[in-house]
């Protein structure tokens, strides 16, 4: 169960990695067109989601740290705080950006949540 939950944590980082790059470096080519942007919306849009790619970035930061770190208590209380800010992030953005968000970051962090738990 430790594998399974370190799997699935590992899935939402590498989810959260790829949230990045469309939020700052691939936001004008992939980015803007997976939001659903136009090129007006994208240019009033790409200053504020930057700033959120760079935190998303932290969410990746402690989810690495949380999967590599050697000490496990450290690395679990690390895992266990990304995982409940993607959780809490995920919800919020459901609720006011685009429903697929719970699907997208909120599910996949509450299925590694709840196998960290288990586990």
């Amino acid at each position: 169960m430790p594998l399974a939950a370190d799997i699935a944590a590992g899935l939402v980082l590498v989810i959260h990695v790829y949230i990045v790059l469309l939020e700052t470096v691939l936001f004008d080519s992939r980015g803007k067109r997976a939001f659903g942007l136009t090129d007006e919306a994208a240019a009033v849009l790409k200053p504020a989601l930057s700033n959120q790619g760079c935190y998303n970035g932290f969410l990746v930061a402690a989810l690495a740290i949380g999967l590599f770190y050697p000490d496990p208590v450290t690395a679990s209380a690390f895992k266990t705080f990304g995982l409940v800010c993607v959780t809490i992030a995920g919800v919020w953005g459901a609720l006011t950006v685009k429903k697929s968000i719970l699907f997208i970051q909120t599910v996949p962090a509450v299925v590694a949540l709840v196998l960290g738990y288990l586990a």
